[in-house]
């Protein structure tokens, strides 16, 4: 899943004259070049009130890296940092790097409340089959582990399975297919928890979220309608919660559900919950 977390920034091989530059992507995160001297700082930005957890990797052979050449790091809401600082070697009559930046919402040392109990992302009283669970070897290993995947028609109504705030949304997408690539489809709803966990839901139908960047939501609310876009075999929903981790990536948490039946704490292939 996230499609949306990897952004490649490449800062193009500049000689040590090179006039300081900034470099931003997706109104999300900055990486600005301070120059003292010979000497350059990297700077991150997060230009955005949510927590998002990045990691920068330097390229260079004529500086001496100040920090660690790949850095994982959080960044509070609007918070700046220095990454690293580039001091050039006097051995290289030119002096040239590059880097690279990915990120995503979240933060990296994000406690989740193993207590909290989930609601079903779907309306009170309905059941629909659960297509994939825990560990499912169909594609719910490694960072999937702790995803579900519920049997739902085009259209299903979505619910909040937790209160929290929308950070991201895309609904514009109409096609659903297995190819490579076909992530790049994908329609979701990123809700931010107060933990710092995130709450995905994929495969929306186009102009399917009913929710907008930055609107509060409360557990049960109606925010989307399920479909079949992205990579995906047949219509249902994704959902999963994630903690950030390096190199733009989430790895899923497992949680427990309420149901009719009572709490699930491990939701199964083919079985039915009842929502509450």
């Amino acid at each position: 899943m996230r499609p949306f977390a990897i952004v490649l920034l490449l800062f193009a091989l500049l000689p040590c004259g090179a006039s300081a530059s900034v470099h931003c992507e997706d109104d999300w995160i900055c990486i600005d070049e301070v120059r003292h001297g010979d000497t350059i700082e990297l700077l991150a930005r997060n230009l955005q009130d949510y927590p998002l957890t990045f990691t920068l990797r330097v390229r260079t052979r004529s500086y001496d890296v100040d920090g660690d050449r790949r850095l994982t790091a959080t960044l509070g809401p609007g918070e700046q940092r220095t990454a690293v600082v580039l001091k050039p070697r006097p051995e290289f009559a030119e002096n040239y790097y590059s880097f690279d930046v990915d990120w995503t919402v979240g933060d990296k040392d994000a406690n989740h409340d193993d207590d909290y109990v989930y609601a079903l992302p779907y309306r009170k009283g309905r059941t629909y089959r659960i297509l994939q669970g825990y560990g499912s070897r169909f594609s719910h290993r490694g960072r999937e582990e702790f995803a579900v995947d519920f049997d739902m028609p085009e259209g299903t109504p979505v619910h909040a399975a937790r209160d929290g705030v929308v950070v991201r949304v895309v609904d514009t997408h109409d096609r659903g297919c297995w190819e490579s690539g076909c992530g790049d489809y994908a329609n979701f709803i990123v809700v931010l928890h107060d933990d710092s966990t995130t709450g995905e839901y994929y495969h929306l139908q186009k102009d399917g979220a009913l929710v907008t960047v930055g609107e509060r939501v409360t557990r049960g609310q109606l925010i989307g309608l399920s479909g079949n876009t992205g990579h995906t075999a047949m219509p249902h929903l994704h959902f999963a919660v994630y903690r950030a981790t390096s190199g733009g990536n989430t790895q899923s948490i497992p949680v427990r559900f309420e149901s009719a039946d009572g709490i699930v704490n491990t939701p199964r292939r083919g079985a039915r919950y009842q929502a509450l």
